[in-house]
């Protein structure tokens, strides 16, 4: 499977696992807290794959900056939490931090 589908899958499942956080009310109801250990256990191990094609600062920095990025989204339209100008400007330096890190490794996105 081509590195950067198991890289986009990574991110999902992290995604999905810290999105579940908030609803296992501290990992006191079962069915969200197997969703959180799903999730993680995924996003490891798809993580893993794509470090046998992909260097790790690339590949730790998209998953962590994106996974951030939408963990944040989903906050603000699942969760109805507040969003503002520095909210807004973090997430846009996270997303501009992963952009330089590519093209420092030569990777264009």
């Amino acid at each position: 499977m081509n590195a950067y589908v198991l890289l986009i899958l990574a991110i999902v499942s992290e995604v999905f696992g810290s999105s579940l956080l908030k609803a296992t009310n501290g990992f006191k109801r079962f069915l969200p807290s197997l969703g959180v250990i799903i999730g993680y256990g995924t996003a490891f191990y798809t993580l893993s794959l794509t470090l046998k094609a992909l260097p790790l600062g690339m590949v730790y920095a998209i998953w962590a900056g994106l996974g951030t990025a939408l963990t944040a989204c989903v906050g603000l339209f699942l969760y109805k939490e507040s969003f503002h100008l520095k909210k807004f400007v973090g997430l846009v330096l996270i997303i501009g931090g992963i952009v330089l890190l590519n093209f420092a490794n030569g990777v264009a996105l």
